[in-house]
């Protein structure tokens, strides 16, 4: 079984330069936003939505590091896809647990754009990839165009995300200017 798993064809090579881009993409937000979270650590650290939003942001982007490396590492599809896979259901319980945890903070969706509809579209990025990894354990090639959906729906998202945070603790800081 396990020759089997090991002997499976590899990932044509025309995917790496996508996923060394999606990846280096990947790996500058994550950048990006611990710039953005230090410059703004006062007002992130003293609310809960900003701290949550910022610490699943980055978690989300960790995902799609983590898938990108996995597509460039050498290996047979098998073992990607169940990589692939693993990495996909890992990375949905990030915005279940984030709207769980959400959606109890009183007046959380007025605070930095928080969204149930954006949290239900990472949602669904992961609920992508997860067929698409699928598919690619089971051999099929095609299976990778549902995980760069999903990859590419996560990483807009995230941007999104980040900006809203933004956003909201400029008002933050707009409003207590005014007082």
């Amino acid at each position: 079984m396990l020759a089997a798993l090991i002997s499976s064809p590899t990932l044509p090579a025309s995917w790496n330069e996508l996923y060394l881009m999606l990846g280096t993409s990947s790996a500058a937000l994550i950048g990006l936003l611990f710039v953005a979270t230090s410059l703004h650590l006062a007002e992130i650290a003293n609310e809960e939505i900003y701290r949550l939003r910022a610490e699943y942001t980055t978690l989300i982007l960790l995902s799609t590091l983590v898938q990108s490396a996995a597509v460039l590492m050498p290996q047979s599809m098998k073992i990607l896809g169940l990589e692939l896979l693993a990495v996909n259901l890992w990375g949905l319980s990030f915005p279940v647990t984030l709207l769980s945890k959400a959606v109890k903070i009183p007046g959380a969706r007025g605070r930095g754009g928080f969204s149930v509809r954006r949290g239900t579209i990472f949602i669904v990025g992961y609920a992508i990839g997860i067929v698409g990894a699928s598919a690619v354990a089971a051999g099929r090639e095609w299976g990778m165009y549902g995980v760069t959906v999903s990859y590419t729906l996560l990483l807009v998202i995230s941007i999104w995300n980040g900006w809203m945070i933004m956003q909201g603790i400029g008002r933050g800081e707009k409003f207590r200017k005014m007082k």
